[in-house]
């Protein structure tokens, strides 16, 4: 990463850790709740998300929830258990096989082929998902996201999967920056040094899913998104113009995950077009 970048890029993480607890404790309060959930994969951002969420409500109120399939990684449950043993969190482990592997006995019958990996990997965020949202009403709590700024640009992630939630304390931060932040707030080093995976099969890793690095990724949102650069001018600084035409079509081709579902607009006052005053304004 070019210097200039990284310096744009490095966090005052004592202040962002702040901003991030209160925009927690804030959010929850505003809705009327006193808990969040959480998906804990053994991956650097559920853990950032969980270390942040325990600072701002207390670790007695941050409900976690493994959710394993049987292929994911066994060291991917241990660094989740290692988050919930270092944090002192409530937690659950509720595998997904079953529920997984019953829809696709009857889906592949019906469809007559089995199903590819993709729709297997969102079927397995999806279920996540629903399970917390569920389990969100059992204990009375919002679901907190732990998608990160890159993926949400990339659109890396399932929609209604991984990338539903109620609110989300990491989704302004850079895969760069997660790492930043993860390690000033304590998250254990076989978290912050392993290759990042959504463990949705065996060895898979986002990067290698991907073609490309996240950092190398990040340069090039960086600029695309926050400088608002051109491609030409980002190309014209030296930077490989297929990468950042790569970057910038998928940014673009994915703001459909990043949007609520779009209203047909008939009356005066339209929900999430005209109708969008903050819950603390009153009617």
């Amino acid at each position: 990463m070019r210097p200039e970048i990284e310096r744009r890029l490095r966090l005052n993480t004592d202040l962002a850790a702040r901003v991030l607890t209160a925009f927690i404790r804030e959010e929850v309060e505003k809705a009327g709740f006193q808990r969040v959930i959480l998906g804990l994969s053994g991956g650097i951002d559920s853990a950032l998300a969980a270390y942040l969420a325990a600072r701002a409500l207390g670790p007695e109120r941050v409900q976690a929830v493994m959710m394993p399939y049987r292929t994911s990684s066994p060291a991917s449950l241990e660094d989740a258990r290692r988050v919930v043993d270092d944090l002192g969190l409530p937690a659950l482990t509720v595998p997904i096989t079953p529920a997984v592997d019953a829809y696709f006995e009857q889906m592949d019958a019906l469809l007559g082929e089995p199903a590819p990996p993709l729709r297997r990997g969102n079927r397995m965020a999806r279920e996540r998902m629903a399970t917390l949202f569920d389990l969100s009403a059992h204990f009375g709590a919002l679901v907190l996201g732990t998608s990160n700024k890159t993926e949400l640009l990339l659109g890396y992630g399932t929609q209604f999967g991984d990338m539903a939630s109620a609110l989300n304390p990491i989704g302004d931060l850079y895969k760069y920056q997660v790492r930043q932040l993860a390690a000033a707030v304590g998250v254990p080093p076989s978290i912050l040094n392993k290759a990042p995976s959504a463990d949705l099969w065996e060895d898979q890793t986002d990067e290698r899913e991907l073609g490309f690095g996240y950092d190398e990724a990040d340069e090039v949102l960086y600029q695309l998104v926050d400088l608002r650069l051109s491609v030409e001018e980002i190309a014209a600084r030296g930077y490989d113009e297929r990468f950042v035409r790569l970057l910038a079509g998928r940014v673009r081709r994915n703001q459909y995950k990043r949007k609520p579902p779009i209203i047909a607009k008939l009356s005066g006052r339209t929900v999430g077009v005209d109708f969008r005053y903050l819950r603390d304004w009153g009617l």
